[in-house]
């Protein structure tokens, strides 16, 4: 019987321990596995002949499994004539250690009062707002400078702003997003029919033009030349995503779910770093990786994808994790030792990412690709019937195969192979499925809960500087996240987004002005 099952099974390779301590699973109870006996390092020199058919009726029992061979004398695994086989093992066998959770989820800062304008301040200080206005003005200057003749036209009457000018001109911008024009000329339209009052009571459109052109958030004259190792592909944004980034992470901590998702900014312009991902609304654009709150989408962390020679070297990272895992240990790190539960798709998946993220308390599932290198193969052979699943645990991990309308599969970190009953429109009775397959579609979405709230209001105007798209952008997360906190703080039952929305715009367009900026 052995030797029919070692040649149903793909040879794969075996994680092997990070180069540095970073990453290493430390003794006790982290990385370790109740019931599977000796060191992770022994339990992964071990050989095991797995069953073909993993089936509730044809499962593999303690007696069917014996080693191939036995270990060396001085520790080595032995030499192979042949394919080795990973150590995958029925699951009933060995279940992993669950680290508590210990953080203390929810807004950790103290808001004077439940307007929305107080949580949007939160995100969008005056720090913000007085650094966007110090660039701008000398961005004009340096642009006026190089070009004296441009004072004569009419559209570069310029005079420097400041910050309760620029709070009107960017509420007015993210009211574009909600009323909806062909072009902007049309907020300024005095045909009856087009006329938006509003507009030209707050700002005339020669300045709001202006405003936009030499709109800015970094010094041009001190970045790096495209040649020199210091070079910043998003250097143009680059201090205004240090600013909202922190405020991202400061003002809230989330709750145990998270997930790890990618999201795409709308843009067609011309950039080296952007992105045609056919399965997005968008399709084109500049593309966000997000960690987001499972439950109410708050965004917690983001990083930009600038390209794929791009350096990101985030601490401690295990060289064995991949490209991809870098960006999910980049935005998961901060929250390592405190028992967080995460979840990815298939684009992040992987049994090396997932055992290292184990190794410092956070548990990790998600989809998987059925021919993954690190995968079991034996679960991805024959056709399984319809309602079927099958599953495989090596250490702490579980490789989980389920047919449906098509196949699934998973691993995971966080839960065993048990089921529970769900409740199915027009049965009688509760159907009972993998609880791996309904956490997952419980908690998977929280990146995009978040963009489908946003996505009726995205302010879309066409523009050639990405950097300004990015910096709204930017903002109508902030928006997001400020309404986030404001739903957990309402005393009262809270305003839907729209109208909290439009009383943040309203407080900064009734901001009092000096007398020299009123128009």
């Amino acid at each position: 019987m052995q030797s029919i099952v070692r040649e149903s099974i793909m040879e794969e390779k075996v994680l092997e321990p990070a180069q540095s301590n970073v990453g290493q699973c430390k003794k006790g109870n982290k990385g370790g596995v109740r019931g599977s006996g000796g060191s992770d390092r022994d339990n992964m020199r071990s050989w095991l002949p797995l069953s073909d058919t993993l089936t509730d009726s044809d499962a593999l029992t303690a007696s069917d499994i014996e080693p191939l061979s036995e270990p060396s004398s001085d520790g080595d695994p032995p030499p192979s004539t042949g394919r080795r086989i990973n150590n995958w093992v029925p699951p009933n066998m060995a279940a992993p250690e669950i680290p508590p959770f210990i953080a203390t989820p929810g807004i950790t800062v103290r808001v004077e009062d439940c307007e929305p304008v107080s949580f949007f301040n939160l995100f969008m200080y005056d720090n913000v707002f007085e650094m966007v206005v110090e660039q701008t003005n000398l961005f004009a200057n340096q642009y006026l400078d190089a070009h004296p003749d441009s004072h004569r036209h009419r559209h570069n009457k310029w005079h420097p702003t400041d910050v309760v000018e620029l709070k009107k001109f960017w509420a007015l911008t993210l009211l574009m997003g909600i009323v909806k024009k062909p072009s902007i000329w049309s907020y300024w339209h005095k045909n009856p029919i087009l006329a938006t009052p509003l507009f030209p009571r707050v700002l005339k459109r020669e300045r709001y033009e202006n405003l936009m052109r030499f709109l800015h958030f970094n010094d041009n004259a001190l970045c790096p030349p495209r040649n020199d190792q210091m070079h910043d592909r998003l250097y143009k944004i680059r201090p205004l995503i240090r600013l909202m980034s922190a405020k991202f992470t400061d003002n809230y901590v989330p709750d145990q779910n998270i997930s790890v998702d990618e999201s795409l900014m709308k843009f067609k312009g011309r950039l080296l770093f952007k992105q045609y991902i056919p399965s997005k609304r968008s399709r084109y654009g500049v593309k966000f990786y997000k960690l987001c709150e499972s439950t109410t989408g708050y965004t917690w962390a983001f990083r930009i994808y600038e390209g794929k020679d791009s350096h990101l070297d985030p601490p401690g990272r295990p060289d064995s994790i991949g490209t991809n895992g870098k960006i999910v240990w980049d935005l998961v790190y901060p929250l390592f030792i405190k028992g967080y539960h995460l979840w990815v798709d298939n684009y992040y998946t992987s049994i090396d990412l997932f055992k290292n993220l184990y190794c410092f308390e956070t548990l990790a599932c998600g989809t998987v690709r059925k021919n993954h290198r690190s995968f079991p193969q034996i679960l991805t052979a024959g056709k399984k019937s319809r309602g079927s699943s099958s599953a495989l645990r090596k250490e702490e991990v579980l490789a989980l195969r389920l047919t449906d309308k098509k196949d699934v599969y998973m691993l995971s970190t966080v839960q065993d192979e048990s089921t529970v009953p769900v409740s199915v429109r027009g049965r009688t009775e509760p159907l009972e499925k993998l609880k791996c397959i309904v956490d997952y579609s419980k908690f998977m979405g929280g990146v995009d809960l978040a963009d489908q709230c946003i996505q009726p209001y995205l302010v879309n105007r066409k523009t050639r500087a990405w950097y300004k798209k990015i910096a709204i952008y930017l903002t109508e997360i902030a928006i997001f996240n400020a309404y986030v906190l404001y739903k957990q703080a309402a005393v009262q039952k809270p305003y839907s987004f729209l109208k909290f929305m439009l009383e943040i715009i309203s407080k900064l367009i009734l901001t009092p002005a000096p007398d020299q900026w009123r128009h």
